[in-house]
């Protein structure tokens, strides 16, 4: 697949500054690094943002992906309205106490002041039952499984660049089924899903858990998530999936006559990720050189960087560029050139590495009369030559093998940055020290929980599913605890 030519300066003339360490400044590194390798802008509108070409087109990218795995699974996409009438917004008493601090009203239309305000939507549960309590008759209607992408807004108090914003983008989930079976079937499926598309395609390693009673979706009978681990040590969200049950059912009224002909509420599903995603990739693989992207879902996969110093070696370069990039073309590798003039490859090189394109491919004189590349590998900055004869098949698979790199990277630091407490006193201190995920037994109690929440300001992440037991006594109160659960800062 072949690109307009890019120029690697952009980035450095308007963000001149230097990117801050990890170690330093973790924050202003990522927000320093979100703005320098063009991702994202901050909007006039204080918490939205503009997401700029290649940042777009790393989330078309994992959106393609993941939309190929909803559908696989059945799914069809609509799309519903993105303005909700308060009255239907209210039939759901407990989900709008959930959402009410953090939703857009509009109650205007011009100039003419609206008989009932419209809010904007912040999830869509209220309007899609609506439609649902018309569209569900029979159970040949059923199962309905629909999935929408869209943006949303929420007003939040502190955002930051993708990992929290007032306006965002996401895809949710939104299924009908006859039993509650089925209903938590497709729960745990499309939980499923996000982690093999998680660790697949992002290769970011993520735990799969249950959520607490405080932690779940507002309406939900059970909330489950997959949660990852950041550089900093805090925990990421990165998707969840709610069963429902017949709550929303029973307030919408979306009922179904059953094979006897008696009327059966349905029950529900609902699911979800946004574009946090992209924080998330940032914030697992990145180093204090910038981004790091997976092969999979990378803008450009590789970088084609020309080298010459006297003009009469330019057409000469060029002309073997042309061949690489036909190779490449013909491959189906995502790729640029950067035609740069104005720049040093030294400095081109710096570019494209903060931009986080996986290989780097440098064609010089000699490389020229040799009939190779020089291949660049942004993970571990290892380089070796590649013949032109060779070129797709290598290239292939370096991008598969920097792409299991990362995730196993990213699975040694989660495992480094994952430790068990048996007391209060210990799990304290091991998040002060390293942060990151504590294994610690709990009894269940609400007020543990949020006894832990107020020493350490960590949150219970999930309660993993497929671990066996290990009882012993809870970290807070010394009740005994069947087994551990995730504990971590998050954001």
């Amino acid at each position: 697949m072949t690109s307009t030519p890019k120029t690697a300066g952009a980035a450095s003339a308007e963000y001149a500054h230097k990117l801050p360490t990890q170690e330093e400044d973790f924050s202003g590194w990522y927000t320093t690094l979100v703005r320098a390798a063009q991702l994202a802008d901050y909007a006039p509108v204080k918490g939205c943002m503009a997401i700029r070409p290649y940042g777009f087109a790393l989330w078309e990218n994992m959106q393609r992906l993941l939309d190929a795995r909803i559908k696989a699974t059945g799914h069809q996409n609509a799309y519903f309205p993105l303005l909700i009438p308060e009255s239907l917004l209210k039939q759901e008493a407990e989900h709008v106490e959930g959402f009410a601090p953090q939703v857009a009203w509009v109650t205007h239309g011009g100039d003419d002041e609206l008989e009932e305000r419209l809010a904007i939507r912040p999830t869509s549960e209220a309007i899609i039952c609506h439609f649902y309590s018309k569209w569900i008759e029979s159970y040949r209607d059923l199962p309905v499984l629909i999935n929408q992408w869209a943006n949303v807004m929420r007003w939040e108090k502190v955002t930051r660049l993708f990992l929290r914003t007032t306006e965002f983008l996401w895809q949710e989930g939104h299924t009908a089924h006859r039993t509650g079976e089925e209903a938590v079937e497709e729960t745990l499926r499309m939980l499923e899903v996000y982690r093999a598309f998680l660790e697949e395609d992002l290769a970011v390693p993520v735990y799969k858990g249950l959520k607490s009673e405080s932690e779940k979706f507002a309406g939900a009978e059970n909330t489950y998530s997959i949660e990852a681990l950041m550089r900093d040590g805090r925990a990421l969200q990165a998707g969840t999936s709610h069963y429902l049950a017949t709550h929303f059912a029973k307030v919408f009224d979306i009922t179904f006559q059953d094979e006897r002909g008696q009327r059966q509420y349905v029950h529900q599903t609902s699911w979800g990720t946004t574009t946090r995603l992209i924080g998330a990739i940032i914030m697992v693989h990145g180093d204090d050189t910038g981004l790091r992207l997976p092969p999979r879902v990378a803008p450009y996969q590789v970088v084609v960087v020309p080298i010459y110093r006297k003009e009469e070696e330019r057409a000469t370069v060029y002309a073997f560029v042309d061949k690489v990039k036909a190779a490449l073309a013909e491959a189906g590798i995502r790729y640029t050139v950067d035609t740069d003039d104005t720049q040093s490859p030294g400095f081109k090189y710096n570019e494209w590495e903060r931009r986080g394109v996986p290989v780097r491919f440098e064609v010089g004189p000699r490389d020229v009369a040799a009939g190779q590349v020089f291949a660049a590998r942004r993970d571990k900055k290892e380089k070796t030559p590649i013949p032109l004869a060779e070129l797709t098949a290598r290239t292939r698979a370096l991008l598969d093998d920097v792409q299991a790199g990362l995730l196993e990277q990213a699975k040694a630091f989660r495992a480094e940055h994952t430790s068990d407490a048996d007391s209060l006193d210990e799990m304290a201190r091991l998040l002060e020290e390293r942060r990151g995920f504590v294994r610690a037994r709990w009894c269940g109690s609400a007020d543990c929980e949020a006894t832990v929440k107020e020493r350490t300001s960590a949150t219970i992440r999930c309660l993993p599913l497929g671990e066996p037991d290990d009882p012993g006594a809870c970290v807070v109160c010394g009740k005994p605890a069947s087994r551990r659960v995730l504990f971590a800062k998050s954001y």
